[in-house]
């Protein structure tokens, strides 16, 4: 007999549904509703005022007086912010800045209003209902559950707490899981990520787990270091455990690694949190795009990313996408951010409702030859060359090789093997095959013989753990980039981390 637990996620879970269904069925009306109310919450403050936020009653008024902008466009504004002034971006001062290391302009504080904060956490627990009230199984309510983030630890800035987005989630966890929650908080305070898993792995062990979650690179060290102190798969470790929950990275490369380390298959669900909005979550197991949040206090804009670097783009809102176009996704939010651009490209995979999967960095690209090959295409490519073989990918990035010693340009793919093909050759041509049928400028180069098939480059073990570590970004919600338009990141791997 299910207990008290459970049963009330159950009836928790169906309310929930209902209260999503109807906002995902009235995608237009429920967007139309949250901008107006962003326009009218910010109408007083400076970023309002000096966008004649007044005069603004639709998205045409929008387009003309708020131009697209990234954290640097902002930043003026942020400027203010930070310091401590009120009414800024958003009506009073942010309850939160989370930090998140920028490229041009060093560390970046993206706020957390009082009315975004709560948007953050309902987005996380309505992904895990939404899987109970698909699958009926609620009974991981009663067991310990493991979110491997950063460390929940705050400092001030001028009044104004600071820290990553998922060490300011951890202060937001409701009552009636923290008895289920783990690491501990002492744990999870601990800054070096290897010492901190390694806690994490002493700390779980005796433990009924039944829920893991976190970014699947960062998830597999902590499998491994299971594996190498027990002898044993994760699955026989913690035999109730059947759902993993993930998000910053495409699962795929990882998955048939994990089921080798877990001894099994398991659920899983993709979120896909970031600092400037949680934006979506899987709410099917059949389904592979994620749900998007239209009633979340974001507004949300797309920009083809095929004409995003011309003068004017047209600015287009969910009434106005199709599946399969790659889009640059474009946010306004109950956090002060206005027309944002988050640097992600999303796809559509469906508009009834309204589900997306990330297809990669509108700066995350390769076209040092006019290729414009984006991450989504290189994950199918690897995707295909693994499928039905015995091969096992830990990590991988590319970048293209303009420069060669000899011959025509490629571009260099260099992958971290738990199980390597026994011909590597092959492998590199089936990637590449799958490539030039996926994009069509990289097919035209190939035969046009601008460029010669693609090379793989085999990392040692933790090669790509060791760059990380080297640069400072091990753990947390770091990740490797898929790709990259230029060799910063592949000559490091190359000349510290190859294996012969």
């Amino acid at each position: 007999m299910l207990s008290l637990k459970p049963k009330l996620a159950k009836l928790f879970a169906r309310h929930i549904k209902k209260s999503i269904d109807k906002w995902s069925s009235n995608p237009i009306e429920t967007q139309h509703k949250v901008f107006q109310q962003l326009i009218k919450d910010a109408a007083n403050t400076q970023f309002g005022k000096d966008h004649d936020f007044q005069a603004i009653t639709n998205h045409e008024d929008y387009v003309e007086r708020v131009p697209i902008r990234d954290y640097e466009g902002l930043k003026s504004y942020i400027d203010k912010v930070v310091q401590g002034e009120a009414d800024i971006l958003w009506k009073g001062k942010p309850l939160y800045f989370a930090k998140t290391s920028g490229t041009t302009s060093g560390a970046k504080y993206i706020p957390l209003t009082k009315e975004s904060m709560p948007t953050h956490v309902e987005a996380a627990r309505n992904a895990i209902l939404m899987y109970i009230a698909e699958t009926g199984n609620s009974t991981f309510v009663n067991g310990k559950m493991i979110f491997l983030q950063g460390s929940p630890i705050l400092e001030a800035k001028n009044g104004i707490q600071l820290g990553r987005l998922s060490g300011i989630v951890a202060h937001y966890v409701p009552k009636y899981l923290q008895k289920n929650r783990m690491p501990s908080w002492e744990t999870n305070c601990i800054e070096d990520w290897e010492t901190k898993v390694e806690a994490i792995v002493d700390e779980t062990l005796p433990e009924n787990m039944t829920v893991i979650s976190g970014i699947p690179s960062w998830v597999q060290m902590y499998f491994e270091k299971i594996q190498a102190k027990t002898g044993r798969k994760v699955g026989e470790v913690f035999k109730n455990f059947n759902l993993f929950i993930f998000g910053g990275v495409n699962y795929e490369p990882y998955r048939s690694k994990f089921e080798t380390l877990i001894g099994r298959k398991v659920d899983s669900i993709e979120l896909y949190p970031a600092s400037e909005g949680f934006f979506a979550f899987q709410d099917r197991q059949d389904e592979k795009g994620m749900l998007l949040q239209l009633n979340s206090g974001i507004f949300y804009e797309f920009i083809e990313s095929d004409t995003f670097f011309e003068p004017n783009p047209k600015r287009l809102t969910i009434a106005d996408v199709v599946v399969g176009v790659n889009y640059v996704m474009i946010v306004s939010t109950n956090a002060g951010l206005w027309a944002y651009n988050i640097g992600d490209t999303i796809q559509f995979t469906s508009t009834n409702p309204h589900r997306v999967i990330v297809s990669g960095r509108i700066k995350h690209f390769i076209s040092a030859f006019g290729e414009h090959v984006i991450g989504k295409e290189v994950e199918q490519a690897l995707k295909e060359a693994i499928e039905g073989t015995s091969i096992q990918v830990t990590e991988f990035t590319v970048a293209p090789q303009i420069n060669p010693t000899s011959g025509l340009p490629y571009h260099e793919w260099f992958i971290e093997f738990e199980k390597a093909p026994d011909q590597i050759s092959e492998f590199a041509a089936t990637i590449d095959r799958s490539m030039q049928k996926q994009n069509t400028y990289y097919e035209d180069l190939i035969l046009g013989h601008v460029l010669q098939q693609l090379k793989v480059t085999k990392i040692k073990k933790n090669g790509f753990q060791d760059y990380m570590k080297s640069i400072g970004k091990l753990g947390g919600q770091n990740k490797i980039p898929r790709l990259s338009n230029d060799r910063k990141i592949a000559d490091t791997l190359y000349a510290q981390k190859l294996t012969k």
